[in-house]
């Protein structure tokens, strides 16, 4: 069973940034297409971010233009670069594939507030 291990997140002022990390415990990290993931309380948890094998990316509107996500395969790391935070990207973060083959991991507390 793979493991999907997060970091990086923590209590950031409005307009700060993070960078989130996620590592999975497989060998064949490279052939899946990743994702970010954020819940929100009371919300259901939505996809914010991908990554194709060889780099392409796509985003929410919601965090375009301020969230810039990455890979490194030989790490079997996925990487959430967040800029110019704001209030409502408070959530728990995750990362897995983009069709959520693995379990989840216990996330990563993102909180936005001054």
């Amino acid at each position: 069973q793979v493991q999907l291990v997060e970091s990086g997140g923590g209590l950031v002022q409005p307009g700060g940034s993070l960078r989130l990390s996620c590592t999975a415990s497989t060998n064949i990290f490279s052939i899946f297409v990743m994702g970010w993931y954020r819940q929100a309380p009371g919300k259901q948890r939505e996809l914010v971010a991908s990554i194709g094998r060889v780099g392409s990316t796509n985003y929410a509107d919601s965090v375009q233009g301020r969230f810039t996500i990455s890979r490194d395969n030989a790490k079997k790391t996925v990487y959430l670069q967040m800029n110019s935070l704001k209030p409502e990207d408070t959530a728990v973060y995750y990362c897995n594939t983009v069709q959520q083959n693995w379990t989840w991991g216990q996330g990563t507390q993102v909180t936005v507030s001054s």
